[in-house]
């Protein structure tokens, strides 16, 4: 059998999870939050007291690292770190924050690349990241960019934090988006870009329900025979 596997790529704060996640549930796909991959090994970081750019401290921690993936009743992706469920834990700021750092580390990309290629050879899948469209699934069927607009990004992202109960200062989101950006954008190691045949989706002037149907619509139209 031959699977199907949608690649949605762009900056923090675009609502790649979130519309992935969508798009999967009504295309009956598997969802895969690679972000959530990557929090977790920061995480892992975090709590060994290493420093997220020095290699030479993080690369000892990926040997045995046992990150697990798996999918609650509800159909949300759960990870987990040594058998705790982090699910919670890794979308916290802090925690965000230094995914981008871990990431540009080759051996920390290398460890996790098979783990990401593998649910794609066994599933369905919608993917999202930075580098899925260009890295991890280059011969994905359907590779979409989404982006905004900083501020708007930066509104999201503050009102989810809100959501979640966290304390969040307006400013200090805008600020870690834009240099979330040029960490992401800069990285010597699969930096963030459209990929090559990738579709275009600006979302800054959409609300999600909008954004919803233009990035089903791009989908359908690449998926139809």
């Amino acid at each position: 059998m031959r699977y199907h596997s949608i690649a949605i790529d762009g900056p923090a704060g675009a609502g790649k999870s979130t519309l992935a996640r969508r798009v999967a549930g009504e295309l009956g796909f598997l969802y895969v939050d690679t972000g959530a991959i990557y929090r977790t090994v920061a995480l892992k970081v975090l709590r060994a007291g290493a420093d997220p750019d020095d290699p030479d401290q993080v690369i000892p921690l990926l040997q045995g690292l046992d990150i697990a993936m798996d999918y609650g009743p509800d159909g949300e992706q759960r990870m987990f770190l040594e058998g705790e469920d982090v699910s919670r834990a890794i979308r916290e700021n802090r925690v965000s924050g230094l995914a981008s750092r871990v990431s540009a580390i080759p051996a920390v990309r290398d460890f996790l690349l098979d783990f990401q290629r593998r649910q794609a050879r066994e599933h369905n899948v919608v993917m999202d990241g930075r580098d899925i469209g260009t890295v991890v699934l280059p011969e994905a069927d359907v590779k979409v960019f989404l982006t905004a607009a900083p501020e708007a990004r930066a509104r999201r992202r503050y009102l989810e934090l809100l959501e979640r109960g966290q304390q969040a200062d307006p400013d200090a989101v805008l600020r870690d988006i834009v240099a979330r950006d040029r960490q992401d954008e800069s990285r010597p190691v699969a930096p963030l870009r459209r990929a090559e045949g990738a579709a275009l989706l600006d979302t800054t002037q959409l609300d999600l329900e909008q954004s919803l149907e233009r990035l089903l619509t791009l989908i359908k139209e690449k998926l139809e025979p």
